[in-house]
């Protein structure tokens, strides 16, 4: 399994305000991270799980595709390797001003900090799938802007940032912003 090589992979950064309750990437200043073609193409979920396990900073906890309904977490940030299809993606919110619209195809990851609101725009090609995991020994958590959530908002300012790159490990662009 050969991974796009750093000095070859294309990094989008996005810094997305916050907007009326959901806080994005304004609590820690950690941008949402686009690793673009970072798998090849022909890797399967299964080989992209196994890949994270042996990096060991993140867990796969699922495949599936991406809610509908834009939410975000609380507790920990995430990690999304896409290993099927292609999606139109909207970050921040899609009331936000400051929101990315973005196409996402299989072999890119996104890191996504904690407190960015996500969803699925379209499915571009049907069978958008995804590998979802979180640090280990993090629980994800389901926000959506509401006057409730916001000890839990408050919480996130203390979550620590990675210190591997869950694709990259010891190298990686997680670890240089």
């Amino acid at each position: 399994m050969s991974l796009t090589p750093l000095t070859f992979l294309r990094v989008s950064k996005h810094l997305i305000p916050g907007f009326n309750l959901v806080p994005n990437t304004s609590i820690q200043n950690y941008p949402l991270l686009v690793y673009h073609g970072c798998f090849p193409p022909s890797m399967s979920a299964s080989a992209i799980e196994s890949h994270l396990k042996s990096v060991g900073v993140v867990i796969p906890h699922w495949r599936y595709t991406m809610y509908s309904t834009s939410h975000f977490h609380s507790t920990t940030h995430e990690v999304l390797c896409i290993a099927s299809g292609r999606a139109k993606l909207c970050f921040g919110g899609e009331d936000n001003p400051g929101r990315v619209e973005a196409e996402i195809k299989k072999g890119d990851v996104i890191i996504m900090p904690a407190g960015v609101a996500h969803r699925l725009l379209e499915d571009l090609d049907g069978g958008f799938l995804m590998v979802g995991s979180y640090p280990t020994g993090k629980n994800w958590d389901m926000c959506y802007g509401r006057e409730d959530e916001e000890k839990k908002v408050k919480g996130i300012k203390d979550l620590g940032w990675f210190t591997k790159d869950p694709i990259y490990g010891d190298e990686g662009p997680v670890l240089n912003l």
